[in-house]
């Protein structure tokens, strides 16, 4: 525990101090910003989607309420430091009023109703035209210094990462590995199996919540494609999985490895980051479902077996 303590201190300080080694390439920074920002996201999902099982395909929903909570609020003269707090409490209030019904699903009967509800309050965005802008968007007039942003990423990632680090050896974490496991097992042994998934959904949604101020004062521009859209909420999902699901810093893995695909293939062929992530997908699924981190405990396994000498038989 001493030893991962320091490396992820000495990681942090080096991201630190990252953007003043490398202030001439614009770009490593905002690789290493979008890094941040998607694993702040990747790990919000995998509160509810890796720890408690919970596999959603509606947490863009959170990001866009974030997204358009921060926008409206501030192009109405509303101070950043009041936009954010509320931008966060939003969509954690809106995962209550969804969570309870959904909840009462389970397997792909609630990974399907996430689907509905995503897509409910992307419709619902588009056609609030006098509130969201419709499918025109909306627009903020100035973005903060890339430097305040790339802090403001790094910042929600730590929290993210501790929340789950807290999560994970906590009474809560242990309950909600108790749910992932077996409900019906766990509502036996007193877990109020509802009460739990809701907590760590509400978790979820405040993050991706602050994600959404992020992504929205980065951007200056968003649309109910943008941040609803149905690709998105696969993006969160996409990047737990590469990692390693149920983890603290598989998230954190996916999120390099989708930033790279993303930033390499994107921009060059369209729709090949696509076709990259599907591939990728099934061959972990098929060979190594617990993602590079499972792949990287194989390796570990290999090494630690002692060899078979003519001897031994």
């Amino acid at each position: 525990m001493a030893s991962r303590t320091a490396a992820a201190a000495i990681v942090l300080a080096a991201l630190v101090a990252a953007p003043f080694l490398a202030a001439r390439s614009e770009y490593a920074i905002e690789v290493l910003f979008l890094i941040f920002l998607y694993g702040a996201m990747a790990t919000a999902w995998n509160l509810l989607g890796g720890f408690a099982g919970q596999v959603s395909f509606g947490h863009a929903a959170f990001l866009g309420i974030g997204a358009y909570a921060t926008t409206i609020l501030i192009s109405n003269g509303v101070s950043l430091w009041i936009a954010v707090p509320v931008s966060a409490l939003l969509p954690g209030l809106f995962s209550l009023l969804i969570g309870v019904p959904a909840f009462r699903l389970r397997g792909p009967y609630f990974s399907i109703a996430t689907i509905g509800i995503g897509e409910a309050t992307r419709l619902i965005a588009l056609n609030w035209t006098s509130l969201t802008g419709g499918a025109s968007g909306l627009t903020l007039a100035g973005a903060p210094p890339m430097l305040q942003q790339y802090f403001a990423a790094l910042a929600l990632l730590v929290a993210a990462v501790g929340v789950a680090a807290w999560i994970r050896v906590s009474r809560f974490g242990y309950a909600l590995a108790a749910v992932r496991q077996d409900p019906d097992a766990a509502e036996t042994l007193g877990v109020a199996t509802t009460v739990v998934k809701s907590q760590a959904l509400f978790l979820s949604a405040c993050i991706l919540g602050v994600a959404g101020s992020i992504y929205a004062l980065h951007y200056l521009f968003i649309s109910p494609d943008s941040v609803f859209g149905f690709s998105t909420a696969v993006s969160f999902v996409i990047m737990p999985i590469i990692g390693g699901l149920g983890t603290v810093t598989g998230p954190l893995i996916g999120a390099v490895v989708y930033t790279f695909i993303r930033e390499q293939l994107a921009a060059t062929l369209a729709n090949a980051d696509l076709l990259a992530f599907g591939v990728l997908l099934i061959a972990i699924v098929v060979f190594e479902p617990r993602g590079i981190l499972g792949i990287a405990d194989r390796i570990r396994a290999l090494r630690k077996r002692p060899a078979v000498t003519v001897a031994d038989g």
